[in-house]
């Protein structure tokens, strides 16, 4: 697990990722038309709907200005008779360490009755008339949205160099410098929504419509409506703009018009280590919700001489509908989201300038002894820049095969959870 996956960790460890589990259910419900007299009339119209909205939404602006210098040069040793003179530095490191963590949305919701339902009609006298009317209705609307604005602005400066010997009389003169290091890691991980709708695991229900027993000439109806709905939508924005100057030198040194001894500069090594990881604007949903009742179970027995039995059941099916988008502003219903279209500000920008320089140096009108000869010694140069950049992603259905990060016992509600996408992520 590198840095960037052990900050995110930690942040979701302590209490950043918001997690919801949200279970609409149904209640046990009866309804029983039973042992009424001679040429009654009796209706029962009852109607149950249940709608869980979950409205998640982050809007995140942070801006990072980091300047950051170390410096041991700039020294100078000019116009000194008599004896040796050197000027012998220290090393100079810089380590810069930007991480930003924001917007991550997960919830679980439920989407099936959980409640036994049972309708009976029974037991009533000739010449009635019995009538059952039930409507069952369950609806899922599950919206996240993300806005991130990250501006990362990072000047980095190590040098030992820019030391100066001239005009000394009399002895050896000597530039030594140490070495200078610039790292930095700067890391950027921003826009994560989790949706898991149904597959919970618990119980359906059952639906149990009966009409048993009824005297002769009776007429009895239940008519059974039943029906649900999920809405799933998900929304990001990111725009992140990464700003990185780093510099380290120990060169530009001057060891010039020097008499009486051998002049000599030797300089350390220059390192530059930049490292931009920018992870935006990921979505993940999964809904099982083919289902509204586990058992059901429609009766019609032991009824009279010409009476009228009718059970009628109108299931309208389960509407699934997912919008996922990145860059898109989905302009209907809540969180502002709906039917999208691109944004302008929708983007990863990164500008990365990266110097290592051990060279200009000067060693010029220098006199020494016989035999002598003035020697310019440089330290290796190195600058690595390793940028990368992953995201606009969008996962509907199963969840990839990727193993359970080890974090210390720390577990989310449910099995689908961002740790594991981070994980997966990773090892793209």
């Amino acid at each position: 697990m590198n840095k960037f996956q052990r900050s995110l960790a930690t942040a979701f460890a302590a209490g950043a990722l918001l997690v919801n589990t949200v279970l609409p259910v149904f209640a046990t419900t009866t309804i029983v038309v039973s042992g009424n007299g001679t040429d009654s009339n009796n209706t029962v119209d009852a109607s149950f709907s249940q709608t869980t909205s979950v409205v998640q939404s982050n809007d995140a602006k942070v801006e990072n200005k980091v300047d950051a210098t170390a410096t041991t040069g700039g020294n100078e040793a000019n116009d000194n008779t008599g004896g040796d003179v050197s000027i012998d530095t220290g090393d100079a490191d810089v380590t810069v360490d930007v991480a930003n963590t924001l917007n991550q949305n997960s919830a679980e919701v439920d989407c099936c009755p959980g409640g036994d339902v049972e309708v009976e009609i029974s037991g009533n006298a000739s010449d009635t008339e019995n009538k059952v009317e039930l409507g069952m209705e369950s609806r899922v609307e599950l919206w996240q949205e993300n806005e991130a604005d990250v501006e990362n602005d990072v000047d980095a400066f190590a040098g030992t160099g820019k030391n100066e010997a001239k005009d000394n009389t009399g002895g050896s003169v000597s530039i030594d410098t140490g070495d200078a290091s610039v790292t930095i890691d700067l890391s950027t991980g921003a826009n994560w929504n989790s949706a898991k709708v149904g597959g919970s695991g618990g119980g359906l229900g059952s639906l149990s419509a009966l009409i048993l027993g009824n005297g002769t000439d009776s007429n009895n109806t239940i008519l059974l409506g039943l029906g649900s709905g999920v809405l799933i939508a998900q929304a990001n924005e990111a725009d992140v703009d990464n700003d990185v100057d780093a510099f380290a030198g120990t060169g530009a040194n001057e060891a010039n018009d020097n008499t009486g001894g051998e002049s000599s500069i030797d300089t350390g090594d220059a390192t530059v280590d930049v490292t931009v990881d920018n992870m935006v604007n990921f979505n993940w949903a999964a809904s099982d919700c083919g289902c509204l009742l586990e058992d059901l179970l429609l009766k019609i027995a032991g009824n009279g001489e010409d009476s009228q039995n009718k059970i009628e059941l109108k299931e309208s099916g389960s509407l699934l509908e997912v919008f996922q988008g990145n860059c898109e502003d989905f302009e209907q219903g809540p969180s502002s989201l709906g039917e999208g279209h691109h944004r302008n500000d929708c983007e990863v920008e990164n500008d990365v300038d990266a110097n290592a320089k051990t060279g200009d140096n000067s060693l010029e009108d220098s006199t020494g002894q016989p035999g002598g000869d003035p020697s310019i010694d440089t330290g290796d140069a190195d600058s690595t820049v390793d940028l990368s950049t992953s995201g606009y992603s969008n996962v509907y259905g199963a969840t990839p095969d990727w193993e359970m990060p080890d974090w210390s016992g720390f577990s989310f509600h449910f099995s689908f959870d961002l740790n594991d996408f981070m994980e997966w992520l990773g090892s793209l």
